[in-house]
Order: structure tokens, then sequence, then C-alpha cells
């Protein structure tokens, strides 16, 4: 008999949502068969099978689950459902929700939900509800989307699925048959969209009462909540410093257009900095280092980290492949793929020992990132903005610029550090 162990999948989160199995209880599985699906704050993870045999499940269905707690165990034969491995306290199932009783769509009976009432408090939103019998799985992030945008346990109910996810939520809430309720947020139907966060963190307007009931307040989503918990560490253990130096980035702007034909890809200057950083790995190896104690480790090989915010939530997946520019370009447009989704796997979401920050709203001309944690350095790109200059004849003429920033650890990275690396960077791209 052999243990299938929860494996730590991130330094943000204590503990995991069992949101699907692939495997039935007692069905046979071959090694590296994908048996379950976890969901974190910022992702979704397969575990698989590391050897063959029949599965058995220890954690239930819609249970909160530790790193290093069995989640199933695999024998060479079959076992009677009655003597199964029983459900053990290092998976504690969640504690229902005080259910309400939601009118369904078409027919008169009432249909139980586990939806998360309007008065719940902030707290209550971290505990799934328990399903009734035949109501799907509806993950954390699918119910507070919900809430926002008016769609009831009945109508995702009638969609037939085993597990309720937030694209669910948003392609429903997006046809005829589930208009947003009465004085909700109305997302695709025409209503305001940007009152509401994809990720199932309702931003509601001045002076409204949010999903958690008390006027003028809203739960932060799991997602937040982690970002919250990276910033608090990067502030708490991190002496970060900055350093900002003016691009001019026009030709590389020019270039963007050859390249993209070249490479039959979208090129623009998160593919160049991404290249032009991975490059000076070998000439400033304490960039890519991480801090233990009084000692610096170097990484091997650079992986590089882009934040993406597309109403998501913050996600910074990792650019592990940096050989050419083709491979980075098919790499971030996955990304921004599955940022539009919040559909990322944890594997997505680690390794990163850099990171570069992308702000390309049109009036953004300077941004501080923090150092996230475990990096030593994060680089801030802002948007290209125009600027009036003298020519070298003494007429004046205009170029586009960007403040490219680097926010650096200062117990291993010094000032002058900082400039030298802006300054090869700029060569890097020129």
């Amino acid at each position: 008999m052999a243990d299938i162990r929860v494996p730590k999948l991130n330094n943000n989160d204590t503990e995991y949502l069992v949101v699907e199995w692939l495997v039935e209880d007692g069905k046979p599985v071959q090694a590296g068969d994908p048996v379950a699906v976890l969901e974190t704050s910022k992702a979704a993870d397969e575990l698989e099978a590391a050897e063959s045999g029949h599965l058995h499940h220890v954690a239930g269905l819609n249970t909160w689950i530790a790193p290093g707690a069995v989640l199933a165990r695999i024998t060479p034969e079959a076992v009677p459902a009655s003597t199964g491995a029983p459900l053990t306290p290092e998976a504690v199932p969640a504690a229902p929700l005080t259910p309400e009783v939601v009118p369904a769509a078409s027919a008169g009976a009432p249909v139980t939900s586990g939806a998360l009432p309007a008065s719940a408090s902030a707290a209550s939103t971290d505990t799934p509800a328990a399903p009734a019998t035949g109501a799907p799985v509806i993950t954390d992030p699918a119910r507070a989307l919900m809430g926002a945008l008016g769609v009831t346990v009945a109508q995702v109910t009638a969609l037939g699925l085993p597990i309720v996810r937030r694209g669910d939520v948003e392609r429903l809430a997006g046809s005829a048959g589930a208009p947003p309720a009465a004085g909700g947020h109305a997302g695709a139907d025409g209503g305001d969209p940007g009152q509401a966060r994809a990720d199932g963190d309702p931003s509601p307007r001045a002076g409204e009462a949010g999903s958690g009931g008390a006027a003028g307040t809203h739960p932060l989503s799991r997602v937040q909540r982690a970002v919250a918990r990276a910033v608090t560490t990067s502030h708490g253990t991190i002496p970060a410093a900055y350093t900002v130096v003016k691009f001019d980035v026009g030709p590389l702007l020019a270039r963007t257009r050859g390249l993209s034909r070249e490479v039959r890809r979208p090129v623009g200057l998160a593919e160049l900095f991404v290249q032009a950083v991975a490059a000076l790995h070998p000439a400033f190896p304490l960039f890519f280092a991480s801090v233990e104690g009084d000692r610096a480790r170097p990484a091997e090989a650079p992986r590089v980290g882009v934040t993406f915010d597309m109403g998501q939530g913050l996600y910074v997946p990792v650019v592990h492949d940096t050989g050419s520019l083709r491979e980075i370009a098919d790499t971030l447009m996955r990304y921004r793929l599955a940022a539009t989704e919040g559909d990322f796997r944890e594997r997505d979401l680690t390794g990163a020992n850099i990171a570069i920050t992308l702000h390309t709203d049109a009036d953004v001309i300077l941004a501080i990132p923090f150092v996230f944690p475990g990096t030593v350095c994060a680089l801030a790109i802002t948007s290209p903005q125009p600027e009036v200059v003298l020519g070298e004849d003494g007429a004046v003429t205009t170029r586009t610029v960007a403040n490219i920033g680097l926010a650096y650890d200062h117990r291993l990275i010094n000032g002058r550090d900082a400039a030298l690396f802006l300054a090869a960077l700029r060569m890097e791209l020129h």
C-alpha cells in the first residue's frame, strides 16, 4: 500500500481545497495518472499516482487538506467500500454553512443552496458549503462571483456540472438565461463590468454594501489574500531599495513589428525585456540569487516571473525557457490567456528567481514593485511616453521613453550594482 500525500504547492497557503476526483474511489490507476485536482489560492493543480494499483480516497470532496496529509491510498487489489481507508484527521471536512433557500428558475420548489448569504461575515467565505445531494461543488471564486453577478445556485445546478468554476459562472452570466439580479452588477450584459472582479472579489461602489454584508465593505478573495501575505512578508523581511532609469524605447517598439513577423508570434516590450534580463544572468548572478540568512544562493539558470493582472487578480507566472524569442513569446501568450480565466497551474507560478512587473496603463510613468519573497530583484516596466528633446543638431524633436526601475534587496545589492545592471540591460536591448 502506498500513500499519496499532498506536496507543498506554494509558500502562500497552509491548506488546499479538494475540488475534483479524477479517478473514482476503488478504481484502478496507472503510475503517472492524474487522480485529483487541488485548488490553491491562485491555481488548480493535478496530483498524480506514483505507482499502479487501485485508488482509495482518504480526503473527501470539497474538504481542506494540508501539505503532508494523506490524500489517497493505492493498494495492489481493490478493497470493498466498507473496508476502505477511512477519512483521517489530516483531511478535515469544511464546516457547512447555514444554507439559504433560493427560488428555482423554472420550478416552484425551493432549492437548498450552499452559497453564502449576503450577510455572511468575511471569515465565512473561506469555508465552502458541503453540497446537497445531487448539487455540484461550487468553488470559492465561483461562489463569490455568483453573488456579484446575481447568479443563483439553481441556475448553476442546471448546468449539470459536477464542479462549478468561476469561468462557468462567467459564461452563464453572459447568456440570456441568466440575467443579473435586480440591483446586482451587470458584468457582461451591459451594466458596469468594472464593479465586479472576475476572480470573485466583488468591488462595490462607494456607499454600497458589499458581499460581506456590512455597508461599504467586502471580503477579500483568496487570490488577494495571497497577494497580501506576499507583500507583508516582503515588507517585513526584505530591506528594499529602488533605482529608476529612463530608457529610450522608440527603437525597441519599432523592432517589435519586424520581430513579430519573424517569429510569427506577438512580440512587445515584455518579450524583449524577458529575453534581455535572462541574458544578464551570467554577468550578474547575484541578481538571480536568493538570500538565506547571511549567505546568497545563486541560481543555476534564469527563471523570469512576469506579472499579469487581467481582472482576475495578480499572478506572477514564470518563464522557465528563455532560449529563444519564439519560446518566450509562446509562453507569455499562453500566460495571457490563462490570466483572463485565472486558469493557472501551480507549476506555472513557482520557481521565479527574478521578476518583471508590467505597468501598461498609458498614464503610469513610475511604479515601485515589492521584491517578491524568494527573489532579490523586481524590474518595473512602465508605459512608453513621448518626450520632447533637442536633437544633435539643436533642433527640437521627440522620442519615446519609459521609466525602467529596479527594486532590490539591499542585503545583497547596492545602488552602484543596480545602476550597472540597468546600464547593461539598456545595452542588451539595443
